[in-house]
């Protein structure tokens, strides 16, 4: 059964183990292993924050090595884009050769949610670089240009889905979307 490597910030929820696991399910229906981020398991207990942080990578960084594909939650988290370490794992997937796949719950394309991020935060609040005068990636994309791009290499296309807000992290049909799209890239002959 091809190995599907299920990235994104659901790893920060507080149940999160349960979000895997119902991922993992849908992932069975489709005849796929779902392979979480938080399945290795790792004991952390008595490790310094930069130890924990050196296992955690490379857990994960093990365990897409392990994967055939990798399907991602777009989601912007934390700000105008999608999670951090959720982009790193889509360009690792990518740099090894895997499909990358990926969803977003949120339907505004990268430009309209930077130019509401920057009407809605005083320039002086800004926690970032980000300043007027600055270009505003403009491909009509979901996320930036990297990923999209990565995502319909790997013959896929980017997932948006609306969602009842509140739903961002939990609601799972761009997720569902992109199985039946692993599962075509996947499926042996």
């Amino acid at each position: 059964m091809p190995r599907v490597y299920l990235a994104g910030p659901e790893v920060f929820l507080p149940d999160a183990l349960a979000v895997g696991a119902r991922k993992a399910v849908l992932c069975t229906a489709h005849g796929l292993e779902g392979v979480f981020p938080l399945d290795a398991g790792l004991d952390l207990s008595g490790l310094a924050k930069p130890e924990q942080a050196l296992r955690i990578s490379a857990a994960n960084e093990g365990l897409m090595r392990s994967c055939d594909a990798v399907i991602a939650n777009l989601t912007p988290f934390r700000g105008v884009s999608m999670d951090a370490g959720t982009a790193f794992e889509v360009g690792f997937m990518r740099a090894l050769g895997r499909p990358v796949l990926g969803y977003t719950n949120v339907t505004a394309d990268y430009r309209a949610r930077s130019e509401a991020y920057r009407r809605s935060v005083p320039q002086a609040a800004l926690l970032d670089a980000d300043r007027p005068e600055a270009e505003i990636e403009d491909f009509e994309g979901a996320e930036n240009l990297m990923i999209e791009v990565a995502i319909v290499a790997s013959g896929g296309l980017v997932v948006r889905t609306a969602v009842p807000a509140g739903q961002e992290m939990r609601d799972l049909a761009g997720f569902e979307a992109c199985l039946a799209q692993a599962a075509e890239i996947l499926r042996p002959g």
